[in-house]
């Protein structure tokens, strides 16, 4: 079994499919729209097959992102090794992104950084 993919809602589908293919080498495919609903989507393809896919509908709640709450915490990605790590943080802190934690290594062993970003939610960079 695998997880076929990963989804999540964003208040901007474009800057949100941006962000994954400018930082994260993703690759969007052309797009949804549902013309009834107004539900529209992307699904980014990644390298090794893995799949986000971003979603947009009309009227949808937006409630604060805790950094402390239950549910899915973050979507980890990795970039092949500590250099990368470094590169993409500093990267993403340089365009202005918060970087929350790292690049350390954690108390498990990961080498990581932790930045906000797509609407305050946390993005992991890891090797």
């Amino acid at each position: 079994m695998r997880i076929e993919h990963i989804a999540m809602y964003v208040n901007d589908l474009e800057a949100a499919r941006d962000f994954f293919i400018r930082y994260l080498s993703g690759k969007a495919d052309g797009g949804y729209h549902n013309q009834g609903s107004g539900f529209r989507s992307y699904f980014i393809s990644f390298d090794d097959g893995a799949r986000l896919e971003i979603m947009k509908k009309p009227e949808m709640t937006d409630p604060k992102k805790e950094m402390n709450r239950t549910g899915y915490a973050h979507i980890a990605f990795s970039v092949g090794s500590k250099e990368n790590v470094d590169r993409v943080t500093e990267r993403l802190k340089a365009d202005g992104y918060q970087v929350i934690s790292g690049p350390r290594t954690t108390g498990d062993g990961y080498y990581e950084s932790c930045i906000l970003a797509v609407e305050d939610n946390q993005i992991e960079i890891t090797v």
